[in-house]
């Protein structure tokens, strides 16, 4: 599963042909939409014929569908006034050709990221983690190698992407099994450090794996089960949980997710898989509608005391990994929105599945998702647009 299957947590570094590819009949057939203009009878209006065609989100989807090659896509969209719309477009199962399930759960990648660094900020402003102290306070001795050394490494670090650890993700191999969080971090150690602490940013997933390690040490119980109680249970996410070890399987309905082993080779099913190596890193399923439900009410303030969700939006430049203008916090990334505005999430990307979306201050919020990996920039960045094109319509 190297490159391509666990590309979806490191940041984008490797290129995949991205040469239109011939989708499977049932695909086809599904994602079709007739011309009505073409079609309508004399007596239907102009302005009747407009409001049957497909809305700006729903084209967005039908594209991605039709012209890049992904199964299934889904979209969540809120309004200022909070009401929900959802979308999908594709099937469910290439092999079955069922529907997408509307608002279906998916692996959400990354995204665990920001649901870490709430539990961690969370520590903060009860006391118990100082954001400028460093990782060697709660872990003695345990971030030690080639130019790393915990002493030197701070939570802030950690939560910005700015300590330099390397990220083990990128030589773990293909061996799909389960792993410990301190396998993951022990195999990050065998590598030297990226640059010293402070001096730079580069997206690793180690840092989350020793920010995960913190809350347990702090908290005596499981990242999970804070997660659970601080924030899923705390906001009702219904359908968006934390795998237990060994749990491969996607609980409730969902689209199935797909790998392309080669440019130019078939799609496999790689719906069920462990995802161990994600951890606090990337290993949380969800809704497109349970994360719009997340980011807007970490942005009004309900999971975060105001000076540290201050601290979380407090970023600096991430272009490189997020595209023109991403800026990165403590877990969250802002974008500049083509209608002016920031939007507020982070996206992720794993095995089958790749989401992005975002919310604003006044309470809009989106996220999409598609039913395969992206691993090339114009993939993730079109998948950005249809973000963009929901939260300006």
């Amino acid at each position: 599963m190297r490159g391509q299957t666990r590309q979806g947590l490191r940041s984008p570094g490797r290129r995949q042909d991205t040469r239109r590819r011939a989708l499977p009949a049932a695909v086809a057939v599904v994602i079709g939409v007739m011309s009505l203009g073409a079609l309508a009878p004399p007596s239907v209006s102009a302005a009747a014929v407009a409001a049957a065609r497909p809305d700006a989100v729903q084209r967005s989807l039908n594209g991605l569908v039709r012209d890049d090659g992904m199964p299934a896509a889904l979209a969540s969209v809120q309004g200022r006034d909070g009401r929900t719309r959802t979308y999908t477009a594709g099937v469910g199962d290439l092999t079955t050709g069922s529907k997408v399930p509307r608002d279906g759960q998916v692996r959400i990648g990354s995204n665990t990221k920001a649901f870490t660094a709430v539990v961690v900020l969370q520590l903060v402003g009860e006391g118990k983690v100082g954001l400028d102290t460093t990782v060697d306070t709660y872990l003695p001795g345990l971030v030690r190698g080639e130019g790393i050394d915990g002493r030197n490494i701070t939570v802030r670090h950690l939560l910005q992407h700015t300590s330099g650890l390397p990220d083990y993700s990128n030589y773990l191999g293909d061996d799909v099994r389960y792993y410990a969080p301190r396998e993951l971090l022990d195999t990050a150690l065998q590598h030297p450090a990226d640059f010293a602490p402070g001096t730079s940013w580069k997206y690793s997933n180690t840092n989350y794996v020793v920010a995960g390690l913190i809350v347990q040490k702090v908290t005596g119980r499981p990242l999970a089960e804070e997660v659970d109680r601080r924030i899923i249970k705390r906001i009702g996410l219904r359908h968006t949980y934390f795998p237990t070890p060994g749990d491969a399987s996607i609980r409730e309905p969902h689209p199935h997710g797909y790998l392309r082993s080669a440019a130019d080779g078939p799609l496999r099913d790689i719906t069920e898989i462990d995802p161990s190596w994600g951890w606090a890193a990337g290993q949380m399923v969800s809704t497109n509608s349970d994360l719009n439900r997340f980011f807007t009410a970490l942005l009004a303030g309900h999971l975060l005391p105001p000076a540290q969700l201050a601290q979380m939006r407090s970023t600096v430049p991430a272009e490189a990994t997020f595209g023109p203008g991403a800026r990165y916090g403590l877990g969250l990334v802002s974008r500049p929105l083509p209608c002016g505005g920031l939007s507020w999430g982070h996206g992720g990307s794993f095995p089958g599945y790749e989401t992005r979306g975002g919310a604003t201050d006044d309470g809009r919020a989106t996220n999409v998702a598609v039913t395969m990996q992206l691993t090339d920039k114009a993939g993730r960045r079109k998948l950005e647009r249809a973000v963009d094109t929901a939260l300006c319509r």
